[in-house]
Order: structure tokens, then sequence, then C-alpha cells
């Protein structure tokens, strides 16, 4: 099983490589691409993307409700794990 980390792409850094900067919860990565681009929808159509993210790749686009709601639930299990631990 993978972990997708929601993101929205910000920035293509390089088209041809399909290299992007993604907003990963206001930290900046740059991540590739390539698996959610084509011909329908190239590089430069994909800022403004929101995207999971999993080990330097953007496997797929989602929807931005979809994105908040999963991002909130990190939020929420960040909180519930600091409360466990003090």
């Amino acid at each position: 099983m993978c972990l997708g980390i929601p993101g929205q792409i910000i920035e293509i850094t390089n088209a041809n490589h399909k290299l992007a900067i993604v907003n990963i919860g206001g930290v900046k990565r740059q991540v590739n691409i390539a698996c959610i681009v084509d011909e329908q929808h190239p590089p430069e159509a994909c800022i403004g993307d929101w995207v999971l993210v999993h080990v330097g790749f953007a496997m797929n686009r989602i929807n931005e409700q979809e994105a908040v709601e999963t991002l909130q639930l990190f939020q929420e299990l960040a909180a519930a794990q600091a409360g466990i631990s003090t």
C-alpha cells in the first residue's frame, strides 16, 4: 500500500523532463509529473492541478475537495498523535 500526499502544482520547472513544483501543506517540492501528462493535458496545463504525490512522483490528479479533506484528516491525525505522546 502506498501513501500519496495531496499537493497543488504551482510551477512547471522543466516541461521536457516533466518536472514541476508542488505545494504540499506550505512546503514546496520538485516532483515528476510524467504519470499525469499526455497529449490532451500537457505539462503547462497542469498548473493549479491537485495531485497525489508519492516518492517524488505525481501519481494522479484529484479534485480540490478531495485534497482539502485529505489534508484536514492528516492534520487531525497529527493532533491526535501529539495528544497521545504528551
